[in-house]
């Protein structure tokens, strides 16, 4: 049997690799007892080399806070661009679409410049004073409760708009994804506007730099199941594209 240094050593290695540890699985490769690797977690979080999560630990804090929308736009700004001009070649003619609020949709609508015409509903200010310079693009604002954080509105007269309507694509902003709680932002109103948008639309299509996943939001938007394409950059690990890709949700690399 291995020693406690050899045991913390294989684990730090592990997660390293893999971004994330399972407490059952380490218990089976290192012979030892989940309490024991409870304990070598621990001990190891108190050291600050690891966050300890429901059932493991993972590299990096798996937990989100809320930002002012301008401090967010200087994180990852050239990744986000990026994922901002995939997302637009997904924009058709004559397409109605629904952009959620965050740096990264708002990047998707600085690349918008669509030939035909195109419906744009949106719960971001930002996004529709970007489109709302486009002859064609026709700009229905949601109305509700602004958010300052986020430059955005929730609220009983967003969902009252959302009921009544239905869309080719939405396309989400998220401050987590986790793939075993799912979608999550940090703002429990938001998370609900969210759910409504994806209630109003065919396909979803999530927008999300990589420092996004294995992180966990206050207010959960929806499952991961619920998905069908994600747009990320590189920094995303081949084992999460691996996971995403085996439940059926496609994954589109910048």
């Amino acid at each position: 049997m291995i020693n406690i240094a050899e045991r913390h050593q294989y684990i730090l290695n592990k997660i390293q690799t893999d971004g994330s540890v399972d407490v059952q699985a380490l218990c089976k490769e290192l012979d030892v007892s989940s309490v024991t690797i409870r304990k070598d977690l621990k001990l190891l979080e108190d050291k600050n080399l690891l966050f300890r999560t429901h059932g493991g630990a993972t590299l990096n804090n798996p937990y989100t806070v809320d930002k002012p929308v301008n401090e967010k736009e200087q994180l990852q700004s050239t990744e986000k661009m990026k994922i901002g001009a995939l997302a637009a070649d997904l924009v058709e003619d004559n397409d109605s679409i629904i952009i959620a609020s965050g740096t990264t949709v708002l990047a998707l609508a600085r690349c918008i410049k669509p030939k035909g015409n195109l419906t744009v509903i949106t719960s971001a200010l930002n996004v529709a004073l970007e489109l709302v310079h486009h002859a064609n693009i026709e700009v229905i604002q949601l109305g509700g409760l602004l958010r300052k954080s986020s430059s955005s509105v929730t609220g009983p007269y967003s969902d009252n708009i959302l009921g009544n309507v239905f869309c080719s694509k939405l396309f989400l902003g998220v401050d987590g994804i986790d793939l075993e709680f799912g979608l999550t932002t940090t703002n429990a109103f938001e998370a609900h506007l969210n759910r409504q948008m994806i209630d109003s639309s065919q396909k979803i299509i999530v927008l999300a730099d990589s420092t996004k996943f294995g992180k966990r939001g206050f207010g959960k938007i929806c499952g991961i199941d619920e998905v069908d394409h994600i747009i990320t950059d590189s920094g995303i690990s081949p084992q999460t594209v691996k996971n995403l890709e085996s439940m059926g949700i496609k994954v589109s690399i910048i």
